[in-house]
């Protein structure tokens, strides 16, 4: 076992800007949140699902909504333990550990502080390994495991619990809730097992949000070969160099869907355009597709080495764009099916990262 403590949130919190790959929630409040948990509470015991009992039932939670709002619109503390409270009376079953549904922007954080409040254990897993817009684009559900029972939490105390038939039906439900709850709440989802989450989840990617972090960090200290340690720890590479030239935002259906275009640098008549539905999703270099979802698109600032999400974007930042690897289990033809770019709209096919130059 390991702790998570107050020297940890800072590199935490840039790991998870660049796993939330634009979207997943600014961080800030979530590593406000988790400074004050650790002060109260300690610091937060992070376990391997294998070290749990393995009929252990686990306590997935994660912010859902429109990550424009949730810089604005604060959580109030006692939504995940109204919501989890409700999952372990209707499954009649305690939770012996809490565990991120999602490794990606204040998801990375929040379920550490839920962690802290009711004093349990966090896991060192997640279900994705990344940041996703929708709630069934998890690699339970590659698995055939439901997501339901669910739950869901506002700041004003409603909750609901729900079954659903699939969990893209899950998926509908939750964003219709969740607008109606002011397009921010917390929710609970997939209560699975330790065994479950060691056959089937993104185990480690708590730890590996952390490595990411500290290497970031390093970067910005300005140390030698910090860059090139990055990229290589990520398998990642800088696929593009450019200013904002024009950034188009839009909040529809409980998402934050965008557009940003990136000028190069060195040769203006060439154009990357990023496509947005909370994450970055698609990137065209000059209307060809370089790198698509479920590969993780990040943006990087040329000079402060700081991860952007999309709602920091502004017009003139000169930025890198960083293209990593996804999961393997994300790269199958079953995981692009799920996760790829036609899953979301784009007639186009997946791209392989160093297929397409």
């Amino acid at each position: 076992m390991t702790y998570i403590t107050l020297d940890d949130v800072e590199d935490l919190a840039l790991g998870a800007v660049v796993l939330g790959t634009g979207g997943g929630g600014d961080p800030y409040i979530a590593k406000l949140m988790l400074s004050e948990a650790i002060s109260r509470h300690g610091p937060v015991e992070v376990v391997d699902a294998a070290d749990l009992d393995p009929d252990g039932l686990l306590l997935p939670v994660a912010m859902v909504g429109a990550p424009t709002v949730i810089v604005e619109k604060f959580p109030n503390g006692g939504e995940a333990a109204k919501g989890l409270r409700a999952l372990e009376g209707h499954l009649g079953r305690t939770g012996v550990a809490v565990l991120p549904i999602e490794n990606g922007g204040m998801n990375s954080l929040f379920p550490l502080v839920v962690a802290a409040e009711l004093g349990l254990p966090c896991v060192d897993a997640d279900s994705m390994r990344r940041a996703f817009p929708q709630i069934e684009l998890t690699l339970f559900t590659l698995a055939g495991l439901p997501s339901s029972p669910m739950t869901l939490a506002d700041v004003k105390g409603n909750y609901v619990l729900f079954e659903s038939v699939d969990n893209a039906m899950g998926e509908k439900l939750v964003r219709a809730c969740v607008a109606q709850m002011g397009m921010v709440a917390v929710m609970s989802a997939y209560s699975i097992t330790a065994e479950q989450c060691v056959r089937h989840g993104a185990n480690g990617s708590l730890t590996y949000c952390l490595e990411i972090g500290r290497r970031i960090r390093a970067v910005q200290e300005g140390q030698a070969g910090a860059y090139e340690e990055f990229l290589r720890f990520c398998e990642a590479e800088i696929l593009f160099t450019g200013k904002v030239a024009d950034i188009e935002r839009r909040t529809t259906g409980g998402w934050a869907r965008g557009t940003v275009t990136l000028q190069h640098l060195e040769s203006e008549d060439r154009v990357m355009r990023v496509e947005i539905q909370n994450e970055n999703l698609v990137a065209f270099d000059d209307g060809e597709a370089k790198v698509t979802v479920p590969d993780l698109i990040t943006l990087i600032d040329v000079e402060t080495g700081v991860p952007l999400t999309t709602e920091a974007l502004a017009y003139g930042q000169r930025l890198h764009l960083i293209a990593m690897p996804a999961l393997d289990r994300w790269r199958t033809p079953e995981g692009i099916a799920l996760a790829g770019p036609r899953a979301f709209g784009y007639d186009i096919d997946y791209v392989p990262l160093g297929g397409a130059k």
